[in-house]
């Protein structure tokens, strides 16, 4: 980890879990004090208590719902009102909704883009400017190798992603010579609790993935490095190159295969 961020404030934005959980051990491990942020009140001071106890962190918990609308200027005005000053800011929160057209719950996709494309926007405008303004600081926007392409059965996800990657290569691309480096950290299936609260349990078992440490560890090597993204592994890059060539037909229909609902049996 860069020095320049040792003993400053990082916010992680889904901490509770999975991928912004192994955030906060490695920033906790690097010298870093957190700000964590998820809706799960207990699973937050777990580990705001674990971190302590490792390494001294010092940590700021915040109990909010990203979904809600006013809920990114409500974090950002309790972090103001605490005197922390965010030296990294994660937008780690986000969840996919995997299911047919007929079937989809269209309440749970709207919630899905306020989060997954809202709340992530919302909070880095709160916080670049002011990154700018100093001449330091980085953000890390979780997006997703599904950022690359179209996806059927969870087209709203990857579209959220895609825009995910764009914003940020974009803020990138501004931010650069102010001393800011905005990063889309891109994985690909990842072991965590991601595939069975998108509706499709057991999916893990049935496919390659790597583990958060991984993917992790190549976010923190692309803010290093001052990417403006990193796909995580290198099947996954690869992956990210062929949809290119591809026509994007192609694409969209071999995408079928992965999530396509399975018929139900009829009970007897």
């Amino acid at each position: 980890m860069i020095d320049e961020y040792s003993d400053r404030w990082a916010l992680i934005t889904g901490a509770s879990s999975g991928i912004g959980l192994e955030f906060a051990h490695r920033l906790a491990a690097r010298g870093m004090h957190l700000v964590l942020t998820a809706r799960r009140q207990e699973h937050l001071e777990e580990l705001a208590a674990d971190l302590l106890t490792r390494h001294g962190t010092k940590t700021e918990v915040v109990v909010l719902d990203l979904a809600e609308p006013d809920a990114p200027k409500k974090l950002y005005d309790e972090v103001k009102s605490r005197g922390v000053e965010i030296e990294l800011l994660i937008n780690n929160a986000g969840f996919s909704v995997v299911s047919d057209i007929a079937s989809t719950d269209r309440e749970r996709v709207m919630q899905m883009v306020q989060l997954n494309i809202g709340a992530l926007t919302d909070l880095t405008y709160l916080y670049l400017p002011e990154m700018m303004e100093r001449g330091h600081g980085g953000i890390i926007n979780i997006a997703s190798v599904a950022g690359f392409q179209p996806v059927a059965y969870m087209s709203s996800y990857a579209a959220s992603k895609s825009y995910v990657l764009h914003f940020t290569e974009g803020l990138w691309a501004e931010a650069r010579d102010k001393g800011v480096t905005v990063t889309a950290l891109c994985p690909g299936t990842t072991q965590t609790e991601f595939f069975d609260v998108a509706g499709v349990e057991g999916w893990l078992k049935k496919h390659r993935y790597q583990t958060v440490d991984q993917v992790v560890k190549t976010g923190l090597k692309a803010l290093e490095k001052k990417r403006q993204y990193m796909v995580s592994g290198w099947g996954n890059y690869m992956l990210s190159l062929l949809v290119r060539i591809a026509t994007r037909r192609t694409v969209v229909v071999e995408s079928m295969k992965y999530f396509r609902p399975q018929p139900q049996k009829d009970k007897k």
